[in-house]
């Protein structure tokens, strides 16, 4: 049986000057790792946080609906809905130490005991392959960029939601953690059954990851298939010219975007 855990319909939204997201539609099932591709400014990101209510000052949701189990408003933002951010850092406040932030997080939004919080909290951090004990008491600024980053997801994941949207997770991270984040992610959407609504420009992170995804060109979506489908005979000219940028050891000038042969030339 195919569940929906999050519906979006006609999406429209607006800044103070211009049409940004211009009435998208798209479907997550559960358990579905979701890729929504397309370069800076396209309106990936801006789709993704007004999924959770989280739009920046001056801008605005004009027209469409975001369903969510089947609910025509999201649940509890942190509890059946979490967020990755690239900017992993500011996920913790620097004057308390992880345990603390994790267990006002869970304070929030359950009715665990104290022993019961910490035993959740060192649940997540061993699943995200961090010394638990140690983190629990350690300060943001105690940990690498890597670890901070595995215990921002143990801190999205940690109240096991439906939904986990990772936006552009891995920007800030070198090659091996970054490939690490992702291969958690992963292991933990099998594990657990969530979806994940994956935000990137990588198409080579996509193309392992990823079950289907959609691209987004200037505010719309212009082509959204599986994940073979796209790679193997995309439609869109916007989706092939992406496709011919993928490096390769073979690269010729004829496999660059036309902006990247201009400096070439």
């Amino acid at each position: 049986m195919i569940v929906i855990v999050l519906e979006i319909k006609h999406l429209v939204i607006h800044n103070k000057t211009k049409q940004i997201v211009k009435g998208i539609s798209l479907k997550i099932e559960q358990g579905q790792w979701m890729a929504l591709v397309g370069e800076s400014g396209s309106g990936k990101s801006i789709t993704a946080a007004s999924i959770g209510g989280l739009l920046p000052s001056g801008v605005t949701l004009k027209g469409g609906s975001i369903i969510f189990k089947g609910k025509g408003e999201a649940s509890i933002l942190g509890k059946d809905i979490s967020y990755i951010f690239q900017d992993y850092r500011s996920a913790f406040t620097p004057f308390l130490t992880i345990g603390k932030q994790f267990d006002e997080t869970i304070r929030t939004h359950s009715k665990l005991s104290k022993k019961e919080r910490k035993a959740a909290i060192f649940q997540a951090l061993k699943a995200v392959n961090l010394p638990n004990e140690r983190v629990y008491k350690s300060y943001a600024s105690q940990l690498s960029g890597g670890q901070l980053q595995r215990a921002a997801i143990a801190l999205a994941l940690v109240m096991k939601p439906a939904l986990i949207i990772a936006d552009e997770p891995t920007t800030a991270l070198d090659s091996v953690s970054a490939a690490e984040v992702l291969q958690l992610l992963h292991k933990l959407k099998e594990e657990a059954g969530c979806a994940i609504l994956f935000i990137t420009h990588d198409l080579r992170h996509v193309r392992k990851y990823a079950d289907r995804a959609a691209i987004m060109l200037a505010g719309e979506i212009v082509e959204e298939n599986s994940i073979e489908s796209l790679f193997h005979a995309p439609h869109h000219f916007y989706t092939k010219k992406l496709f011919n940028a993928i490096p390769s050891l073979q690269k010729t000038p004829d496999r660059l975007l036309d902006t990247q042969k201009k400096v070439l030339i």
